[in-house]
């Protein structure tokens, strides 16, 4: 089932969504007050508008209170960006998704009741440079302000080893969720399950968990 989408701000990050939700056969609608970003989106998205997203009377009469879900992706106008916010808000719209600048603009964010608050460059920061830290750290996700979910290959101190016997979560307080042996995945894997090169783990944990974890078993 198709779900109606608004994208309002037409920057690298939400230009970035609007494309993605498109190709995935999502309705999209586009608004920017930039002309020229509203063209380039034209044969991208559902459809395009061009409009101030601050001024409540043009929200309206684009009906965006009857949209499944909303998100601001405005770029360097935090004003702008939380005065979009509180008009939706306002508005009783389904979900709202925010992009935040800074730390103090997802306070404040928060604070409106907007329902869900992102920060792509923190976030995408957090990744690299877990990742920078060993190659054996693939990929890194916040779930909250103190776990995450980490993708590691099996590191050197983890071959040969089953699960039993690394006993990661007693040890670590860690959780290995699913292992990946190419393009296969084994969700729940069994405990007597033995790693080899190049397997992938998937692994839940409190950030600080996590981190020993790494330290003493992923970094080679």
């Amino acid at each position: 089932m198709n779900k109606d989408f608004a994208v309002i701000g037409l920057g690298r990050f939400g230009g970035s969504i609007c494309r993605e939700l498109s190709k995935e056969g999502m309705h999209v609608l586009a608004i920017d007050s930039d002309e020229e970003r509203i063209n380039e989106y034209k044969n991208i998205a559902y459809h395009t508008v061009l409009a101030d997203s601050t001024d409540e009377d043009a929200l309206k009469e684009i009906g965006i209170s009857n949209f499944d879900h909303v998100v601001v992706a405005i770029g360097e106008n935090i004003q702008a960006s939380i005065l979009t916010a509180v008009i939706l808000t306002d508005m009783g719209v389904n979900k709202i998704t925010v992009k935040a600048q800074n730390d103090y603009h997802e306070k404040i964010l928060n604070k409106i009741g907007v329902h869900q608050v992102v920060h792509p460059e923190r976030d995408m920061g957090k990744r690299l440079a877990h990742n920078f830290i060993s190659s054996n750290i693939l990929d890194y996700l916040e779930l909250s302000d103190d776990h995450s979910i980490v993708e590691v290959k099996a590191g050197e101190r983890m071959i040969g080893k089953s699960l039993i016997e690394l006993d990661i979560r007693a040890n670590f307080g860690c959780n290995i969720v699913a292992i990946k042996k190419g393009h296969e995945i084994n969700v729940s894997p069994s405990a007597d399950q033995e790693l080899r090169e190049g397997d992938v783990l998937i692994v839940i944990g409190a950030d600080k968990d996590i981190t020993r974890f790494e330290r003493e078993l992923v970094i080679d």
